[in-house]
């Protein structure tokens, strides 16, 4: 069944320009990425044609200096487009928030001259970029990485492997964490890696539950040499750039997951109220009534809790406990909304004909990824009490 395009939301944007741009991004939804939606994530069809558009149209360096191709917007902006995008395809929305992520470090950390060269191509010349932290031994415990960069003269040599890598094997460059002095977080260093680098390979795509349609792959570079004009910051600082780039992106995952959540309470709501039993729609009776109401409520209050924590960002103030929060409270979101309208759907929910049951396996990875939800009640709680005692 060909997905709908997403209801529109009422949205309180800040500028002209801001809905002008929204309206832009819903003329391209509608006209590019909806309509194929569905097809396209059961083949695993990676819509690298939908990326190369939005980069032309100045969709993939929106929260960036224009001085650089971006649209400098705030993350205010920013972030419900990546809603729209995601209500509408995941692998889409989530695909720009992983790019934007992948080009965080080199915006936020990078010399003039780096940015100069690089940040054009990477914002609005139709590159994809990925972000490689990961790896089969360090997950949630990202500090113990253990892919090497030796320095070696003027460059750096990359040894090992990097696991769970979205757009791993497509993308054209590579924010890589490696591992460049002694053990624990100090010891880390970022590179910007191109994608055609030789040493560097990628194993074939995992075959993952949801979002089919984006390669998630390993990536190994064996002896890779990359020069020491594509080291981004400091040696040793690389895993500060890190934490900092996940505050962002754990907007982002939030963002994406009130657009899935938003998809599947707009296919239940047309369900309910389309569909006849007992001689009334089934959106006459209280008990789908009520499930309906507590979705959109947790929907509504997902999107005033990333839009809270970006206005935060937007403003120069600390954001990491809410980004934290949105990340956690919006993704458990999009878990029991995507649930709620398989059960609202019944049989139909539980087949392909109707996209909620693709909803809700998409919902799931984003508990996961970018840090898993347990690893963001951490974060929170550190926040709140203090590092925990030894």
């Amino acid at each position: 069944m060909t997905d709908r395009a997403p209801q529109p939301v009422d949205r309180q944007l800040p500028t002209e320009e801001s809905r002008d741009l929204l309206a832009l991004v819903r003329e391209i939804i509608q006209r590019e990425i909806s309509p194929r939606a569905a097809e396209e994530e059961e083949s695993g069809h990676f819509p690298r044609e939908v990326f190369t558009l939005l980069s032309e149209s100045g969709l993939l360096g929106l929260p960036y200096d224009s001085e650089y191709g971006g649209g400098e917007q705030p993350y205010e902006v920013y972030l419900q487009v990546l809603e729209e995008l995601a209500a509408a395809r995941l692998t889409v929305g989530l695909g720009v928030s992983v790019h934007s992520l992948a080009c965080h470090g080199l915006a936020g950390y990078g010399t003039k001259e780096q940015r100069a060269a690089h940040l054009p191509a990477m914002l609005g010349g139709g590159l994809l970029g990925a972000y490689c932290l990961s790896e089969p031994a360090a997950g949630s415990d990202a500090a113990s990485l253990a892919t090497k960069a030796v320095r070696d003269g003027d460059d750096w040599v990359v040894s090992g492997t990097k696991a769970w890598i979205t757009h791993g094997g497509v993308a054209d460059f590579y924010t890589v964490l490696a591992r460049t002095g002694g053990e624990g977080p100090k010891g880390i260093t970022a590179f910007l890696v191109p994608g055609d680098a030789d040493g560097l390979s990628a194993a074939a795509p995992e075959k993952k539950m949801g979002m089919k349609g984006s390669p998630t792959a390993q990536l190994h570079f064996d002896g890779v040499r990359i020069p020491d004009a594509r080291r981004i910051g400091e040696e040793g600082q690389g895993f500060t750039i890190a934490l900092a780039a996940l505050d962002a992106g754990r907007l982002g995952i939030a963002a994406c997951a009130i657009g899935v959540a938003q998809a599947a309470l707009d296919e239940a709501l047309a369900y309910a109220q389309g569909r006849t039993q007992f001689g009334r729609p089934i959106a006459d009776f209280q008990g789908l009534r009520f499930m309906l109401a507590d979705m959109a409520t947790r929907i509504e209050a997902g999107r005033a809790l990333y839009l809270a924590a970006a206005r935060l960002r937007d403003a120069g103030k600390p954001f990491s406990r809410q980004a934290a929060m949105a990340k956690l409270f919006c993704t458990d979101t999009a878990m029991a909304v995507t649930t709620d309208a398989v059960q609202v759907l019944g049989g139909y929910g539980y087949t392909q004909d109707f996209p909620v049951e693709r909803l809700m396996r998409e919902a799931k990875v984003l508990q996961i990824v970018e840090g898993t939800n347990q690893i963001q009640r951490m974060v929170i709680a550190r926040h709140l009490a203090g590092p925990e005692t030894r």
